[in-house]
This record gives structure tokens, C-alpha cells and sequence, in this order.
């Protein structure tokens, strides 16, 4: 495999940031379409109801997902500082610890899904019409996420190690892979939400697969190696991962975000549209992945420029890129935008015909929907900026800013004042207070701090 020449110790951090950025966006994008696809293909050929169910399974993905970008992002930035102080080895005993504590979490819960589907399904919200079509898509997408670890974490790696070229790779060919495999199973073979499981598992493997090779075989830094087995190296890999978690939980609790509005969506338009809501729910759905992989894309590609920096002590440095993951997410966050507010029948017919209930549903929510897009990328981009620096405490508000704490009162509320149209303004308004907050915050500790002459954000 090619390897990219990067430097984090010489070169230009917007050239480093452009070289990561690319990559990294089309990369992370990808993994986005694997959903996507899905979404179109079952919309087409299995309907509102196929949509509906798949959206019903979502918070499961988001948190096992959620755990490998937690340990990924938390080892990442280990990984990172040590290879600032030259030190490789322990660099590369730490992405090892990673990928073998999360494959064994993983297999656990995934056997407990597959043990007990059906009070999953019903767990999540499923009615008992979409009940079927619930279970069938958990019992056949739960299996990929134990080798979904593997992609995860590895791919934060591949970007660290130099070859964000490969970590690009590791995501495109996953989702070339899907979009066939979903037209087969779905449409020739008729397999509806079942087939569209079975072909994003095969998908997901690939790519999981892929990236253990690379870190096997093809590493120039940071290849795996053989951890002992004795008493005080697994409490010393315990502790690794355990400070892992703790730089990463952002992560993990950004796609709880998503999971929390996924879930609570479906139970709020369940409640006031029905199994039409929940379809048309579903379809945005399937679009926020993409949101949240931009504002993550950004901030994986500033993540090993300021961690490296950050353990060099070099804060110019650190600066620059963080001007410049903000000046991106701004740009991109305001591209996405005015998609959704300028084209939103043409985005809900992509997945079901625009003149059914759940495709006018969606057409009208749409552009209230689309006012928080710009926000939630550029939150998403400064959660990873405080992760990079270890900066655990503000990553983490942030996250619980746009979850628990405004969402879900959001979701409740709004209903009631607004309508349908209020249920749609739940995640914008949410994240509008959130960026407000952390920027008066900001702003009163740069205030604090100026007359100490300190760096501050």
C-alpha cells in the first residue's frame, strides 16, 4: 500500500490539515452513504415502513459506533503525544490495547442484541407493525459491528501513521460494495430490510478487515504488536484504556447525541404523525450521519496536527488549526444548509415518492430542519478541538449541551407550540443555545485570562 508523505513535526499546518482534510471528508462521508443507500434502496423497494423500521434500529448503531470513536479518538490522541516524544512503542501498545478491549465489549453486547431481538426492538420504541421488519434488520446488522471496532479505531490510526490515502480507501470500497450488494439482495432477490442488513454487514466487514490488515502488515509507525498477559499488564492495559475513554468520551457521547435524537424523534412523531412521522423522521435520518461526519471529518483531520503539537508544546501551531477547522466547517455547514432549505423535495424523493404522507411530511420539515445543520457541524468541530487538547471537561458539556440537556426539552416542547414544525426545530434550536453558551463561556475565560497572557479558547 502507498504511503503519504506527512510530516507533523515540519510541515505547514494548512498543508497538513489540506493533505488530512480530502481523504478524511471523503473517507468519513462514505461510511455516511453505506446508510444512505440503504435508506434509498429500502424507500424504493420496500417503502415508508421499511424506512421507518431501519430508523427504529438506528440508536443501536450510534452507540456501538460511538464506543469504537470513543477509544479511537481517545487512543489517537495517546498515540499522537507519544510519537511527539519519541516514543513509538508505547504508542503502539496503546492502539493495540484499544482494538482488542473494544472487539470484546463489542461481542458482548452484540451477543445480548441477538439473545434478546425482539425486547430490543420493542425497547427502541418499534410499534408492533414495523416489529418484524425491526427484528429482521437487527438480527442480521448486529453481527458486522463486532469487526466494526476494527474500522473504527483503525482508521484514526492509518490517518496518525501517515496514510490517511488508505483510511480514504478503507471507506470508499465499503460503500461501492454496499450499493451493490443492497440492489442485489433488495430488489432481484427480494430480500427487503433483511437483505439490506446482510449486504451492510458484508460491507462493514470489508472495511473492518481492510484496516486490520494495514495496521498488521503494512504500518510504518504504528503497527500492532503482541501485548503480554500477565497480572500487572492487563491493570496497566486497563489503565490505558480507561484514560483512553476518558480523552475520547466526547466522542461517545456525541453519538449518544444522535442517538438521544434519533430516539426521542421517533417517539415525539410517533406520538403526534404516527407511522407516516416516523417515516418521514426517518428520511432526515438518514441525512444527519452526514452532518455530524462533516463536522467529525474536520476534526479528525485537525485532531493529529494539534495533538502533536499539543504534546511538542508548539501553540502557534495549534492555533492555525484551529482557524482553519472553523473557517471549513462554516463553509461546509452553510453548503449543506442551503441544500436542505432550496431542495427538499428532490432530497425525499431520493428515498420514497414525494406525494405520499410521509414524503410531504418530510418536504414541509425540511427546511425548518435545515436551520441547524451550520451549527451542529461547526459543534461538532470544536468538540473535537477540546479532545485533541484533553480538554475533557468542555468536550463534554458540549455534548450534553446538545443532548440531554436542550434536546430532549426541545423535542418535548416545541410541539406545543409550534406544531409539527416544532418537533423539526428541536435539534436547530438545541444547537443554537449550545454554540451560544460555549461561546460566552469562551469569551468570559479569554477575558479572564488576558491579563495573564495565557492561550485560552
Amino acid at each position: 500500500m502507498e504511503r503519504d508523505s506527512i510530516d507533523f513535526e515540519n510541515g505547514e499546518v494548512s498543508t497538513l490539515f489540506r493533505k488530512i482534510l480530502l481523504p478524511t471528508l471523503l473517507g468519513t462521508l462514505s461510511i455516511s452513504a453505506v446508510t444512505l443507500i440503504d435508506g434509498i434502496f429500502i424507500g424504493h423497494g420496500v417503502g415508508a415502513d421499511g424506512v421507518a423500521a431501519v430508523n427504529i434500529v438506528v440508536p443501536v448503531y450510534q452507540i456501538i459506533s460511538g464506543l469504537g470513536l470513543m477509544v479511537g479518538s481517545g487512543c489517537s490522541v495517546v498515540a499522537s503525544i507519544h510519537l511527539a516524544r519519541q516514543q513509538p512503542r508505547v504508542a503502539r501498545m496503546n492502539i493495540t490495547q484499544a482494538i482488542v478491549a473494544t472487539t470484546l465489549v463489542a461481542t458482548i453486547a452484540c451477543a445480548l442484541i441477538l439473545i434478546w431481538t425482539e425486547e430490543t426492538a420493542r425497547l427502541l420504541g418499534s410499534s408492533e407493525t414495523l416489529l418484524p421488519q425491526v427484528c429482521d434488520y437487527l438480527q442480521w446488522i448486529t453481527p458486522c459491528f463486532i469487526i466494526q471496532m476494527w474500522s473504527l479505531i483503525g482508521l484514526f490510526i492509518i490517518r496518525l501513521d501517515g496514510a490517511p490515502q488508505v483510511a480514504m480507501w478503507c471507506n470508499i470500497i465499503p460503500s461501492v460494495l454496499n450499493a451493490l450488494l443492497d440492489w442485489v439482495f433488495i430488489f432481484p432477490l427480494g430480500m427487503g430490510v433483511k437483505g439490506a442488513a446482510i449486504a451492510t454487514s458484508i460491507s462493514i466487514a470489508t472495511g473492518g478487515l481492510i484496516a486490520l490488515v494495514y495496521l498488521l502488515f503494512f504500518a510504518r509507525k504504528l503497527s500492532l504488536t503482541r501485548l503480554k498477559l500477565s497480572k500487572k499488564s492487563l491493570r496497566l492495559s486497563l489503565r490505558n484504556i480507561g484514560y483512553q475513554s476518558r480523552i475520547g468520551s466526547s466522542s461517545l457521547l456525541g453519538e449518544l447525541t444522535l442517538a438521544v435524537f434519533v430516539f426521542t424523534g421517533n417517539l415525539v412523531f410517533m406520538h403526534h404523525l404516527g407511522d407516516e412521522g416516523v417515516g418521514a423522521f426517518g428520511i432526515a435520518c438518514y441525512y444527519a450521519p452526514f452532518f455530524f461526519m462533516v463536522g467529525n471529518a474536520i476534526a479528525q483531520s485537525a485532531q493529529p496536527i494539534i495533538s502533536y503539537d499539543f504534546g511538542a508544546n508548539r501553540w502557534e501551531r495549534i492555533i492555525q488549526a484551529r482557524k482553519l477547522s472553523l473557517f471549513t466547517s462554516a463553509i461546509l455547514g452553510g453548503v449543506v444548509t442551503l441544500c436542505f432549505v432550496f431542495f427538499p423535495t428532490q432530497l425525499t424523493a431520493l428515498f420514497v415518492d414525494p406525494q405520499t404522507p410521509a414524503g410531504q411530511i418530510a418536504i414541509n420539515g425540511f427546511p425548518y430542519f435545515a436551520t441547524g445543520i451550520l451549527f451542529f457541524i461547526i459543534n461538532a468541530t470544536i468538540t473535537g478541538y477540546y479532545q485533541s487538547l484533553e480538554r475533557i471537561s468542555r468536550a463534554t458539556l458540549i455534548v450534553m449541551l446538545r443532548g440531554l440537556v436542550l434536546l430532549v426539552p426541545c423535542f418535548i416542547v416545541l410541539p406545543y407550540l409550534m406544531g409539527t414544525p416544532g418537533i423539526w426545530t428541536a435539534m436547530p434550536l438545541a444547537e443554537i443555545m449550545t454554540l451560544s453558551i460555549v461561546g460566552m463561556l469562551s469569551l468570559k475565560k479569554a477575558n479572564n485570562s488576558r491579563h495573564m497572557n495565557t492561550l485560552t479558547y
